[in-house]
């Protein structure tokens, strides 16, 4: 006679997360991602429910077909206003991060050492995804990262540009998204020649 097996069956997905998390990693999120990123100014559409944390993917390059979503507009800690079509003039470089991402802890330096070489020919700004003001001037005390910090509060500006990953990079030249993804350690070479 068989003997009944007394482990419940776990899902494949429960699994990975749970390793993914003992290994310090984001888990995927639930809801599901758009399927392209929208051009930054143009879309408007009914937003899509928020995000929680994002997973670790690579990056790929941006397709030009526009997807569903609201115009975003996010606030810096300092009170400051960035909006899409602010974003859509010129180039426009976002590092999207957390303080609680354990691959977030090195950001000030990279953030630094992007902005120094990019400053000239970009607007170079940091986002940090779903953390409240003091959790990010917390994070940051002692240091400067030497551009503006947005605040992505609800995930909307994550969701809407398909940034899965943490750090992550949106690269936006003249109105049209030209990279969305991992922030590699080479960005220089996915942000590309300066207009």
């Amino acid at each position: 006679m068989p003997r009944a097996n007394p482990r419940p069956k776990v899902p494949a997905s429960a699994v990975l997360a749970a390793a993914a998390l003992a290994a310090g990693l984001c888990v995927p999120c639930l809801a599901a991602q758009p399927a392209s990123v929208p051009p930054v100014v143009g879309a408007q559409a009914a937003a899509a429910p928020a995000t929680k944390r994002p997973q670790q993917a690579t990056g790929a390059p941006a397709p030009a077909t526009p997807a569903a979503g609201a115009d975003v507009a996010v606030v810096s800690v300092t009170g400051e206003r960035l909006s899409e079509p602010e974003m859509a003039r010129g180039t426009t470089i976002v590092v999207v991060w957390a303080s609680w991402s354990p691959r977030c802890h090195d950001i000030v330096d990279r953030v630094r050492t992007l902005a120094g070489h990019w400053r000239a020919h970009a607007r170079v700004v940091t986002l940090d995804f779903e953390e409240d003001r003091q959790a990010v001037t917390g994070f940051l005390a002692g240091k400067d990262l030497g551009v503006p910090v947005f605040l992505d509060l609800d995930g909307a500006f994550a969701k809407k540009y398909a940034i899965a990953t943490l750090p992550g990079l949106l690269v936006v030249k003249e109105g049209r998204v030209t990279y969305h993804g991992r922030l590699p350690d080479d960005p220089d070479r996915v942000i590309g020649e300066a207009p």
